[in-house]
């Protein structure tokens, strides 16, 4: 059993994931403690106040958490962050030394997962990529898909494994090679943003021309077609609620990062790029301001493209 376990980002996911190991006993205990920073200082604070009876330890830095945890997991919101945290004179990479375990669960390139293991590795440590499947209430719920690639000393380990349990529903590992984990992560989450910008465009459609939305949401729920993201963002979506369970701006990364995966891999493509161009314009409409809300805003970008006399009456309302 490690003496504690660390965790760094406490942002829309990370703060569901870690209070899952409170909540489920795996950290949080006198002799296992959970050690935590985040890039906000208040977000810790905020975990120790929902978790009065738990021993949360609240360090200074990354490094800091590196250097006394055997276990650290990792949820950083876009590669950019993860870069900073994890190359900084303070950061993740500074603590590694033999034998420490790092395991990143952010969606960010092949590339960055890929010279991250490299880092880690030749100072000793091992990494284990576990990028999730997953929005903000599966992180609450412990209902994340893990999609694991790298050590597998890591990710056989008990205290690994009965974390993983904790946070989600499955695990899935894709082999010793890491890539392979962001791979399948940016093939999902790709399909999602692309399924969502059609569901958008066919409920502007279906709205346009007369019928009404909430029947239409009944109808694409008892066909081959329904699906779980429809019947919760549906009824959101035509009453503009788009409160962030995943940030449309890292929709949009993903996608584009699949589609660079797909160029690369010389793959047919056509439709989600669409898609991604999509999310790209609602990303960087200054006036639809949508980049932070849920992705399921890009229903408004739609919306306000449209011509329908329907969709012109909606965006002034």
């Amino acid at each position: 059993m490690p003496s504690s376990i660390g965790f760094i980002g406490l942002g829309i996911m990370g703060e569901g994931m870690a209070s899952r190991l409170l909540s489920q006993g795996v950290a949080g205990t006198d002799e296992v403690p959970l050690v935590v920073w985040n890039r906000t200082s208040s977000k810790c604070a905020d975990l120790k106040e929902r978790f009065p009876d738990k021993t949360i330890e609240t360090k200074a830095s990354a490094k800091e958490v590196i250097e006394s945890c055997d276990i650290t997991f990792s949820m950083l919101s876009t590669p950019e962050a993860s870069r900073a945290v994890f190359e900084a004179e303070a950061g993740t990479l500074a603590g590694v030394s033999e034998g420490k375990f790092i395991i990143d669960c952010a969606t960010l390139a092949e590339s960055d997962m890929k010279r991250m293991n490299d880092q880690v590795t030749s100072k000793g440590g091992q990494f284990l990529e576990a990028p999730v499947s997953g929005s903000k209430g599966p992180a609450h719920s412990g209902m994340l898909i893990f999609l694991c690639a790298g050590s597998e000393t890591i990710h056989k380990n008990d205290t690994v494994q009965s974390s993983l349990k904790a946070m989600g529903k499955a695990t899935h590992f894709f082999g010793t090679e890491v890539g392979y984990g962001t791979r399948a992560k940016l093939v999902v989450n790709s399909l999602m943003g692309t399924m969502m910008a059609a569901f958008g465009e066919s409920l502007a459609l279906a709205e346009s021309v007369g019928l009404d939305g909430d029947k239409m949401l009944e109808v694409i729920g008892q066909g081959a077609i329904q699906s779980p993201m429809y019947a919760l963002k549906g009824p959101k979506m035509l009453k503009k609620d788009h409160a962030p369970n995943f940030p449309l701006q890292h929709s949009h990364k993903d996608m584009k990062l699949a589609v660079d995966m797909a160029k690369e891999a010389g793959v047919e493509y056509a439709v989600t790029e669409c898609a991604e161009q999509l999310f790209q314009k609602a990303r960087d409409d200054d006036d639809l301001k949508v980049a932070e809300q849920d992705f399921s805003a890009v229903f408004e970008s739609i919306h306000k493209e449209s011509n329908s006399e329907y969709s012109k009456k909606r965006m002034t309302e």
